[in-house]
């Protein structure tokens, strides 16, 4: 007997089928037959939705800390690129002589 290899769903597509589920687009029977999927994995992917849902009201203090610090980091990382790049621009500037900076004396 060959043996069955586990498939892998993308997570689109779940999103997709729990989204059908949820809204009542279609029923567990209606989406299980047409995607081969067994109820009891239909009801493990509606339950992960269900217990994320309250992360998309969430507010910034109630984020994850790691992804707070991304973000605050990014912030950081931008801030100082634009410092580095306003530092060369004024380096340029001093070490060109006033002739060559386009005005004439």
């Amino acid at each position: 007997m060959p043996r069955r290899t586990r498939r892998i769903f993308p997570a689109s597509f779940k999103a997709e089928v729990v989204r059908q589920l949820l809204t009542g687009e279609r029923t567990p029977a209606e989406l299980c037959r047409e995607h081969q999927l067994s109820p009891s994995l239909l009801s493990l992917w509606k339950e992960a939705a269900l217990e994320r849902l309250p992360l998309l009201f969430a507010d910034a203090q109630q984020r994850d800390p790691q992804q707070t610090r991304i973000a605050d980091l990014e912030q950081l990382v931008g801030r100082q690129a634009l410092e580095l790049d306003i530092l060369k621009k004024a380096s340029g500037l001093q070490r060109g002589s006033p002739a060559s900076n386009g005005r004439s004396s």
